[in-house]
Order: C-alpha cells, then sequence, then structure tokens
C-alpha cells in the first residue's frame, strides 16, 4: 500500500463526513444562503494567503531545483488560479477587492493557518508536504464528488464555477502531483516517522472540518 492511501483509509471517514455537511449539500443544491458562502470566501481567500507561505518555507527547504520549481509551480496555482474563482464570486458580491486583507481572522482560520505554519517551520519537507495535502486532496475529493451527484443539475447552480474549478482535470492533475510527491518522499519511512506523519494529516484534516462548520454558522 502506498503511504497516501494509508493516509487516505485512516481519514475516509472524517472526509465522508464532509461530503454530507451542509454546507457541501446545499452549496451542491444551489441551496445554500449566498450569505455564508461569502464568508466562507473571504475567510477562505485570507486562508489561501496564509497557505501560501507554507509552500513558500517548503521551496526554501527544498533540496533540488526540480523540487523548488515544484513548490513554486504551488505557489504560483493557489496564488493566483485558485483565488481567481474567489475574487469572481466577490466581486459580484460587491466586496471591495483591494481591501479583502483587512477582514478580520475567523479563529478557526487563524488556527488552522498558524498550525501548518509552525508545522512548515520546524519540521522537514515530508511533514510540510503531509500538512499541505489534506486541503489540497479533500477539495478535489468534494468537487469530484458534488459535479457527479449534481451533473444533470450544475448548469442552473449559482456554485458553478467554485464545484467546477475543484472538479477540474487541472485540479485533479494538480493534486495528482502532490500525491505522487509524497509517495516518492515517504517511500523509505520508519514507524515512528509515519505515526509523526499521520498525526499531521488527520489533525489538518479535522481542522477542515472546523472550517466547514466555521462557514455554515456564520449567520
Amino acid at each position: 500500500m502506498k503511504f497516501t492511501e494509508y493516509l487516505f483509509e485512516e481519514v475516509k471517514d472524517i472526509w465522508n463526513d464532509y461530503l454530507n455537511h451542509k454546507f457541501i449539500c446545499e452549496l451542491g443544491q444551489g441551496i445554500l444562503d449566498e450569505e455564508k458562502f461569502k464568508y466562507y470566501l473571504i475567510q477562505d481567500y485570507l486562508y489561501l494567503k496564509e497557505y501560501a507561505k507554507v509552500f513558500c518555507i517548503g521551496a526554501v527547504k527544498a533540496k533540488t531545483m526540480k523540487e523548488m520549481k515544484f513548490y513554486y509551480s504551488s505557489i504560483k496555482g493557489t496564488m493566483e488560479d485558485e483565488t481567481a474563482v474567489h475574487i469572481n464570486y466577490l466581486r459580484n458580491f460587491g466586496v471591495n477587492i483591494d481591501e479583502l486583507e483587512k477582514y478580520k481572522f475567523n479563529v478557526i482560520t487563524k488556527n488552522y493557518t498558524s498550525y501548518m505554519q509552525s508545522i512548515a517551520l520546524t519540521g522537514n519537507l515530508k511533514e510540510i508536504a503531509v500538512a499541505i495535502m489534506p486541503c489540497t486532496w479533500s477539495y478535489n475529493y468534494i468537487g469530484k464528488y458534488l459535479i457527479n451527484k449534481y451533473k444533470d443539475k450544475i448548469e442552473k447552480n449559482f456554485y458553478k464555477d467554485w464545484i467546477e474549478e475543484y472538479a477540474s482535470k487541472e485540479f485533479e492533475e494538480f493534486t495528482e502531483r502532490w500525491i505522487n510527491y509524497i509517495d516518492e518522499l515517504c517511500e523509505n519511512i520508519n514507524e515512528e516517522e509515519k505515526e509523526r506523519l499521520l498525526d499531521i494529516f488527520i489533525r489538518c484534516s479535522v481542522y477542515e472540518m472546523d472550517f466547514w462548520n466555521m462557514a455554515y454558522k456564520t449567520i
């Protein structure tokens, strides 16, 4: 069993709970309160800004030029491609994009990003990669689930662009590159490392659930 397969098996129940979460279910049906979505987008924009810094630390700690380029491309994808969907929605909501960074972090957003950054600053590349992965991988997991379940109704769904972003071939390929990178990086880890990395992966997966809870309970 590949290491990422082991990680997935350990968090599968948590991730399947994402699929049944009210925020995700209502988003898939197109009935999610737009104010909740707006708040989520603002917090996720702030999150992505801090999340990108984790990739930056990875680039600094990278051992080879190839690895540095891998982290660099991920930074670009996060800061430009992923945030583009957020910005389009927020503009339609009348949010001044230049003012976004002045919004206050929710405590969940702050705690989650602070945890990942602490792992990045003190840990090695294995720990950085595993801290990064639950966000990227679970969003692709959610996106593919939603596109398959609601494909017949997607065209009329206000949240179509969000769903299609995370279900897209490009995002899936990005996710697969990270899965392959982690499997290669962790090919010969010992049991102590395995337990440490699993703990990080589970903690970040739980933070993802906290983020969905926070987004749904804002109003």
